[in-house]
């Protein structure tokens, strides 16, 4: 069977690391990047197809989608692993903060897109969110961080990466469709290094960071797990299921709340029909 994974924030660090043990699996991959040259030297180097797309515009995510569903007769998983942190408060040209945009709404509007075809072959969305998410704090009615300190993009980064989860789970509540958020661990990559606080940061915890390869380890045991034994929506730390979450990662009713305002932020459906 030709299996199908599309990887976001693919060009480099995790993202990379996961489709290059997919490919090797024998998974078909589909590896989306910003940068052009990256994303097609890391989709050469693997046997993979290129799609270049920055989250930071959703009209270059609805294209996006668009092609992978034109190109691709099945999608059998699909990896947002697009993201990062934002040092100064900036608005994208969607009029969305960009933390928000570039960690959660462009894989919503990619997702979305994309659930006819994962219904079809029962396929799996892992979404990768971060420790730093037990931190985060859900304004309703200011998701786009207009009221709130902005800490050098690291409370929108934490409130964006609990979204991530949040999302996640309405993911799976909504469709069936099996819906995992996953802490890779603590990674070295550039990750952050556009602040200067995330600098000082990745200075002085050098000695607490796992390898690329370590890294993508829990993304591509759940993608390629036939069995995960576990309840759909499971956040997982690292490789361990149950990772220590906010509490309102637990509330159904906030969940279906905070999912509402999403759609309407990105002009998605709010009802997919259910899988049978």
């Amino acid at each position: 069977m030709d299996r199908t994974a599309v990887v976001t924030g693919a060009s480099s660090g995790i993202g990379a690391g996961v489709a290059r043990e997919l490919a090797r699996r024998s998974w078909r991959v589909a590896v989306v990047g910003r940068n052009p040259e990256r994303t097609n030297d890391v989709a050469r180097a693997i046997g993979a197809i290129p799609f270049v797309c920055d989250f930071d515009r959703l009209g270059d995510v609805r294209a996006l989608a668009k092609e992978l569903n034109s190109r691709f007769d099945r999608i059998d998983a699909v990896v947002n692993n697009a993201g990062g942190i934002v040092a100064t408060a900036e608005r994208s040209e969607d009029h969305h903060e960009l933390t928000l945009q570039r960690n959660l709404l462009g894989s919503v509007v990619l997702t979305e897109a994309l659930v006819p075809k994962l219904l079809h072959t029962r396929g799996r969305v892992i979404h990768t969110s971060s420790m730093v998410s037990k931190l985060g704090r859900i304004d309703l009615d200011d998701l786009d961080f207009a009221k709130r300190r902005y800490g050098a993009g690291w409370w929108p980064y934490a409130s964006a990466k609990l979204g991530v989860i949040l999302y996640a789970r309405s993911l799976a509540m909504r469709t069936g469709l099996e819906s995992y958020p996953v802490h890779p661990g603590y990674v070295q990559s550039g990750f952050g290094s556009e602040s200067r606080s995330g600098k000082i940061v990745l200075a002085l915890s050098r000695w607490m960071q796992i390898s690329v390869e370590a890294g993508a380890a829990p993304l591509v045991h759940l993608v390629d797990t036939p069995e995960l034994g576990v309840e759909n929506g499971t956040y997982f730390d690292g490789l361990t299921p149950d990772g220590p979450t906010h509490p309102s990662a637990a509330d159904r009713t906030f969940i279906t709340a905070y999912w509402q305002k999403l759609a309407e932020l990105v002009d998605v459906p709010v009802e997919h029909h259910h899988a049978t």
